[in-house]
């Protein structure tokens, strides 16, 4: 990079200073990590728009702690400071005052020989998987603590009602039924005696919940039927919830790149949810074409950075996404869409194939698994 370019990027792009950073500890921003030395303060050049910090200290045994970070909106020349808390091993909870923001911004030039740029390499895969979250998508969704967690902290409840060991019956019955109540009742009570472990408040993604029902309340039973075949009763109870239908791609991003990035599982389990769901809406496919639209190109670009070490929990676990994409594909061949959708559609078809060896042909028959199983008699 030559130093006009260099110079203008440092005056306009954003600095993240982290102070007091042992050395050693793994540090990054959206999707490259580095592991700080002596001189690390923290990355300058950061253009503006959303982006994601993460880190992972070491305790004086040199153990690696589990992923953190969190999600952040940089206005252009913003400089944004945190500090390290040694006794906790992670980022401090102490506020930089205003004041320091204004003598590091008035020293910046000093500390430039400390901040490391930001790695622009990355910059447009960075600003494809990241396009839809908004500042408010954030806002939903990330902790309350404002830290996201790979491991999270489980703190126990105590049980509000506990039953009691069932006693023995007295009442003239078959050994067999006693002995059956006894294993019921000693298993519900070892149950009782496991700790209730739930995570600690306030450190949980607020992830949008999908409705507990698919279908409306009275419908008939044909209804309920329709109702779980086809969810698209479920997608439009669950855009409900957002201000504009297209946050619901931002949320697939933001669980892409929690998982992806911060390791989170919660966060991988959502990803799937909200795949599944999508692929499951035959009707709302020609009602919501702007959702599929962006909904295939976002997919698309985020299975071709999956890295290999997530694939077999992605495409070899039970072939999820291979099964929900012949779903989905099925339904656009057959709804009434434009043909721009549907070219779009053939070309991610041809490209899984190309990288796994999907077959998504003959999408009218039924899936072997999925296909009745004959019995003889």
């Amino acid at each position: 990079m030559d130093q006009t370019t260099a110079k203008r990027l440092l005056k306009e792009g954003a600095v993240f200073l982290f102070l007091d950073v042992p050395e050693g500890t793994e540090f990054g921003i959206d999707m490259k990590s580095w592991n700080t030395c002596e001189k690390f303060r923290g990355v300058k050049m950061i253009p503006p728009g959303i982006h994601y910090i993460f880190y992972s200290g070491l305790n004086d045994y040199g153990d690696i702690a589990p992923r953190s970070g969190f999600f952040y909106n940089f206005k252009q020349g913003e400089m944004i400071a945190k500090k390290w808390d040694k006794d906790e091993c992670d980022i401090s909870s102490d506020i930089i005052t205003e004041n320091e923001i204004v003598s590091f911004k008035e020293n910046l030039m000093t500390l430039d020989q400390f901040l490391g740029p930001y790695p622009y390499d990355i910059s447009e895969k960075w600003y494809n998987l990241s396009s839809h979250i908004t500042e408010m998508t954030i806002q939903r969704i990330q902790p309350l603590s404002g830290v996201i967690r790979s491991a999270l902290e489980l703190i126990s409840y105590e049980n509000s009602v506990r039953s009691k060991q069932p006693k023995p019956d007295e009442s003239p019955s078959s050994s067999k039924h006693a002995k059956r109540s006894r294993f019921s009742g000693d298993e519900k009570f070892l149950d009782n005696l496991l700790p209730d472990l739930r995570p600690k408040p306030g450190t949980e993604l607020r992830f949008t919940k999908l409705p507990s029902k698919n279908y409306p309340e009275n419908s008939t039973p044909s209804e309920i039927t329709q109702h779980n075949l086809d969810l698209t009763y479920t997608l439009e109870c669950l855009l409900q919830n957002y201000e504009s239908e297209m946050d619901l791609i931002g949320e697939l991003e933001l669980s892409y790149i929690c998982f992806l990035v911060g390791h989170s599982l919660e966060a991988f389990e959502h990803w799937k949810i909200i795949i599944g769901l999508l692929c499951e809406c035959e009707n709302a496919i020609s009602k919501h074409r702007n959702i599929y639209d962006a909904f295939i190109s976002v997919l698309e670009i985020q299975i071709n950075e999956v890295p290999e070490e997530f694939l077999a929990d992605i495409v070899s676990n039970n072939n999820f996404v291979y099964v929900k994409l012949r779903n989905l594909f099925r339904s656009i061949s057959e709804c009434n869409v434009d043909g721009r959708l549907k070219t779009k559609v053939d070309r991610f078809k041809r490209r899984l194939t190309e990288k796994f060896g999907w077959d998504f042909s003959h999408l009218d028959s039924e899936d072997e698994e999925d296909a009745p199983v004959i019995v003889e008699t």
